[in-house]
Parts: C-alpha cells; structure tokens; sequence
C-alpha cells in the first residue's frame, strides 16, 4: 500500500432480526449485495461488503439475526453471528427505534460484554418516529453496556450514515487494502445470484412460504454475451411446491422475471434464467443438505 496514512479494517453488524443490517450494508456500499425482505432472519451467511475510498476500506460483516434457534439450519446461523464478533476491529450493535428494548437485545448485550473491540450503538428506522422518542431509546440502552458512540440513523434514508462511516474511518487501524477498490463483495457470483432468487421468493410468496426455502445454483454457463443460469429453488412440502410454481407456472414466471432483472444489473450481461423447484422435506434439519446448499462451519 503506497499510502502509509490508509486505514482499513473489519467491522461487524449484530442486530435482532428485521432491524435493518442488510438495508444499511446496501446503503453504504452503494448497490444491493444483500438481500432485503420485512421477514425476519432473511440473512442466513455472514455476508462481507466492502467500502473502498482512497484514504480507508472498510470490510462489513453483516450477520444472520441473532435469535433462539429452532432446527439445524438455526444453530448454523447463530453460530455465524456470534464467530463474527470474534474477527473484527469493531462493532455495530443495532436496534429498531420502533421497538422497546427486549430479551433479543438482551441476549445480544451479554455476548457483546465478551467482546474487547469498540462497540457503536445503532438506533435504525429514525425516519419512523418523533425526534424527541430518541433519547429515551438511547435511556433504554446507554446502562447496559459501554458503547464508544450512539448514532441515531435510517438506514433506508441515509440519515447520519455518511457521519457513521467518517468516524469509523478515524478508528481504524492504518492498514493495508484488502480488497481491489473496485470490489463490494468477496461472495462468490454464484452465492449473490441465489440470494436474489431467494429474495424474490420471499418478496411474492409472502407468508406462505416462510423460510424452508433454498436456492441451488446447478450452472452458469456463458455463450457470447448470455449468462445461462440454471437454478433450483428448495422447499419442504408439496403443498409449497404448488404456491412457488403458481397457477400455470404463473408464480415461478414472476420470480424469474424480477430475478433474471437483479442479476443482469448485477452482472451487466444478459441473462437467460431456468428455474426449477424441488421438495426436500425437513431440509433445514439434514446436516448433508444444509452443507451441500452451502450453509457450512467452513463459511466462517
């Protein structure tokens, strides 16, 4: 690294479920590298996203929401948020300015106290409510831990983000550049294409599909300018089967529509998308499948 003045480092997003991490992450990167849905825990990898300028890069982890497991699939997620507090320069603990502090933030509080790295406090959804609700929120937490500072944000607005990220650059460690300025994710293609097929997914079935659902990249292959992609998108029951197809195959041509048009601003080429849907029961508790359609230990 030619400028000795360059500060880089990692930076974790623990938060409960649905408090707004991958919106954030999207925001400061600049494009959509995870996915976003009003469904809790829509996150299930770390996903790393990285903020290059030429004076920092600064390498976001943002993790599955932390909550109370209930399959395989679960402890596998909760393993993934926690191992993240253990690689990083800081953290970014944050909460929905819409809801009272609960036993999740709780929880969340006392493995932060295990953690020897700066801890910020991030109060989201700000544009939701009064400002004169946000100190009392700031009350709710400021004697529960030691934070090194408070910002109140939205996420989706951008409001005190651009401050968030200037002091964070102040904080870190001068370092080397870890990544190519030019990159904003180190997941590989495959992984990001599944993601936007899955968010499609969770975005049009609504709840009728909850989160038994997988998305398996089969192949990529490009001819000329046309990225071939053939995926296939993993339930539990028939009955869910039925919904993701739709009627005359309405529902599956919906979400391969919206994809196909992600994943082409994603890659900047054409893109031919094949979807298939499959029934695995009880998938999400099957070691064998969770580690073949990529939810691994060696991820993280």
């Amino acid at each position: 690294m030619d400028n000795p003045d360059f500060h880089s480092g990692f930076i974790a997003i623990v938060g409960r479920p649905n408090v707004g991490k991958s919106t954030f992450l999207n925001r400061v990167i600049g494009q959509k590298i995870a996915i976003m849905s009003d469904k809790p825990q829509t996150t299930r990898n770390k996903i790393q996203g990285v903020y290059t300028t030429k004076e920092a890069q600064i390498v976001f982890i943002d993790t599955p929401g932390i909550h109370k497991p209930q399959n395989k699939l679960g402890d596998f997620m909760m393993e993934s948020a926690l191992s993240a507090l253990k690689e990083v320069d800081a953290v970014l603990f944050m909460v929905n300015a819409t809801e009272h502090r609960g036993a999740g933030d709780n929880f969340i509080i006392d493995q932060l106290k295990n953690v020897d790295k700066p801890i910020y406090l991030l109060i989201n959804k700000i544009d939701e409510i009064s400002p004169d609700d946000i100190m009392p929120i700031i009350e709710q937490y400021k004697n529960a831990l030691e934070f090194k500072d408070v910002y109140p944000i939205s996420a989706l607005q951008g409001n005190n983000v651009p401050e968030l990220i200037d002091t964070l650059i102040k904080e870190l460690p001068n370092g080397p550049q870890y990544y190519p300025a030019d990159e904003v994710t180190d997941h590989p293609e495959r992984f990001v294409i599944s993601e936007l097929i899955r968010e499609k997914v969770l975005e049009l079935t609504r709840q009728e599909i909850p989160h038994s659902t997988a998305v398996v990249i089969e192949s990529i292959k490009t001819e000329d300018s046309l990225l071939r992609i053939r995926a296939t998108i993993i339930v539990e029951r028939d009955g869910q089967k039925g919904i993701v197809i739709g009627k005359g195959g309405s529902m599956l041509k919906k979400i391969g529509t919206l994809a196909r048009k992600d994943i082409e601003n994603m890659m900047g080429n054409k893109v031919f998308l094949e979807l298939w849907v499959k029934v695995e029961p009880h998938w999400r508790d099957k070691a064998n499948l969770l580690n073949s359609y990529g939810y691994r230990k060696d991820n993280y």
